[in-house]
């Protein structure tokens, strides 16, 4: 590979940037693709794809044969509250392939020994922004029903354009969290990102069942990135 484009490659990864190596299988030649990047015809129906599933392989495109490398970010999970919905989740995720981390400035209940071989952030979630900012390739799930926490970090999760964004609640509840968001500066479209109530409708009842509904809307949402923006109408 050339070393010029190992380095931009090397310098998108890690600035958790989606990018693809596309390489022409006949003569060589190779370029980086970028999510961002606007692609038309087969080739961006390819790029879209390769993009929302993370799979690698050749595909035919303008009379050519090419190669695409898919290089995704690994999908990070934010919890914002240690709660029992947060138990049950932490080992499905960890399953599913999801870097989970919980933050919660509630040291009683962001404890060792309640998430073991998990990432605990006993802090304010403002402060944790500060070193540790969300991403396109970021979800964020909001359970500690408590605006003074859950707040800031929604906020932020949809000025980042996180591919997930969730939060517990009742619908009443919900109504008086969006009047804030908009309060706070989030616009009607930002708002509406939000899946509130949080997971796919299911009848959860327990923690664990929340859980499961949690983690499948999240592997929904990451499945089907870009599409509600628009960016690919294929299958």
């Amino acid at each position: 590979m050339d070393l010029q484009l190992l380095k931009a490659l090397n310098k998108e990864r890690q600035s958790r940037l989606a990018v693809i190596l596309a390489t022409d299988l006949e003569t060589g030649d190779g370029w980086i693709i970028r999510e961002s990047d606007t692609l038309a015809g087969e080739l961006g129906e390819a790029v879209a794809k390769a993009f929302r599933s993370g799979k690698s392989g050749s595909v035919e495109a303008g009379g050519r044969t090419l190669f695409l490398n898919v290089h995704l970010p690994p999908p990070r999970l934010v919890v914002i509250g240690a709660v029992h919905i947060s138990q049950a989740l932490a080992p499905m995720a960890k399953i599913a392939g999801y870097d989970m981390e919980i933050i919660d400035p509630r040291t009683a209940f962001a404890t060792p020994e309640r998430f073991p071989d998990v990432t605990l952030l006993p802090e304010w979630p403002e402060e944790v922004l500060k070193r540790r900012p969300f991403d396109a390739y970021t979800a964020v799930a909001a359970l500690t029903h408590d605006p003074k926490i859950d707040d800031v970090p929604l906020l932020a999760s949809l000025k980042a354009r996180c591919f997930y964004v969730g939060a517990l609640g009742s619908r009443k509840t919900h109504g008086k969290r969006v009047e804030r968001l908009l309060a706070a500066g989030a616009t009607e479209s930002e708002v509406g990102r939000i899946h509130a109530p949080i997971g796919l409708s299911i009848d959860a009842a327990s923690p664990a069942e929340i859980a499961v509904a949690v983690l499948a809307e999240i592997i929904s949402a990451f499945r089907s990135r870009g599409i509600e923006d628009g960016k690919d109408q294929a299958a």
